[in-house]
């Protein structure tokens, strides 16, 4: 299915910011349309980590989705436009909430979504936030995860610098920490009882972005 890009990217409207930043990110960002499909006959609720302006829930609904949903994010301005944007769309019945996720980690079980959050986070806090999403999963529910890997090509690299010059000019508020390994995914979320698959998620961009789905074993 093809996702309404200009439909979504207009609830974030009169903020014409918003507007084109999200309708950016919908056009040339393969994420939005693959973590849909990852969520295919689920029905577990949805707890989204660092879910910046909420535009997963959007894309989950389009795509006919009706998962129950709770984003939480660090900021408290992105979380406002979310709510705002979530209010047009109709979606009145998905949460979100201000959440500093270092000092309190928020109760769920069903399905947890980490997109673009791990590389922005020093190796020991990458493994801390992955044993509590991991914690969070149910029997019948999944990980789900975007992030860059370190595997020495010129992709990674690409990914690196890239992150470290947004936060340069001031797109991104935190600057690149570190690039877990699959390697070091695979092991840190075995240890949950989770299996973890890999699809290379790069699409025309040169980024070593990956989509990680974990289930129950």
């Amino acid at each position: 299915m093809t996702l309404p890009k200009r439909a979504i990217a207009a609830r974030f409207l009169p903020d014409r910011y918003r507007y084109w930043y999200s309708l950016s990110k919908l056009a040339m960002d393969p994420l939005y349309d693959a973590v849909p499909g990852a969520f295919r006959n689920q029905s577990e609720p949805v707890l989204d980590l660092g879910c910046g302006i909420g535009l997963l829930l959007h894309c989950l609904r389009a795509s006919g989705r009706q998962l129950p949903y709770i984003g939480v994010d660090t900021d408290a301005v992105k979380i406002e436009a979310a709510r705002a944007a979530s209010a047009v769309g109709c979606h009145d019945d998905a949460k979100f909430q201000v959440c500093d996720l270092s000092v309190q980690f928020p109760e769920h079980r069903g399905s947890v979504a980490l997109l673009d959050v791990l590389q922005y986070l020093p190796r020991q806090a990458q493994g801390t936030l992955l044993s509590q999403a991991a914690e969070c999963v149910s029997k019948e529910g999944q990980l789900v995860i975007r992030t860059g890997l370190a595997d020495g090509t010129w992709r990674s690299a690409m990914t690196r610098v890239t992150d470290r010059f947004g936060h340069w000019v001031g797109w991104m508020k935190t600057s690149f920490k570190a690039q877990p390994s699959a390697q070091e995914l695979r092991a840190g979320l075995r240890r949950h009882g989770l299996q973890a698959e890999f699809q290379p998620l790069w699409g025309r961009t040169p980024f070593n972005n990956w989509l990680v789905v974990a289930r129950r074993a």
